[in-house]
């Protein structure tokens, strides 16, 4: 859910940007060098085509961004569903298990009393949603 409404935000603010280029570029009065919505500076001419370069450039570092962004969201995420349900569990003492996750891959490192506890420490982990693969880094006392 979290996710979903993320990437959702995401993709807003990149179409609102994408959006208000378009339309300030499309809107704005190239032909008067006095209007307050030219671009450029005074005296200079503008390259149409060398701001279309550079709009695309940012465009694209944007995306790039947000892109990043997501995965950082979505992997901190990941990481607090799994501490949740271990913090939840009175089987296990949750906050000596570190949880750290990547794009899907997590690994849990510390201390657990038992084979029972690392046993189920690992099946938290692996049935939590978006978890691609699970690194066993956990010791027993």
């Amino acid at each position: 859910m979290f996710r979903t409404l993320l990437r959702v935000v995401l993709v807003l603010i990149i179409l609102a940007a994408v959006a208000a280029f378009y339309f300030g570029y499309r809107i704005a009065d190239r032909d008067d060098p006095e209007s307050p919505y030219a671009v450029g500076t005074v005296g200079k001419a503008v390259d149409v085509d060398t701001a279309k370069e550079a709009g695309a450039a940012i465009a694209g570092k944007v995306a790039v961004g947000a892109n990043a962004a997501q995965r950082l969201a979505s992997s901190a995420a990941l990481t607090a569903k799994i501490k949740s349900k271990m913090a939840l569990d009175d089987t296990i003492e949750a906050s000596r298990i570190d949880v750290d996750s990547a794009e899907g891959v997590v690994r849990l490192h510390g201390t657990v009393d038992s084979e029972a506890q690392r046993t189920r420490a690992l099946q938290l982990a692996r049935e939590t949603e978006g978890v691609t693969s699970v690194v066993d880094e956990l010791t027993i006392r």
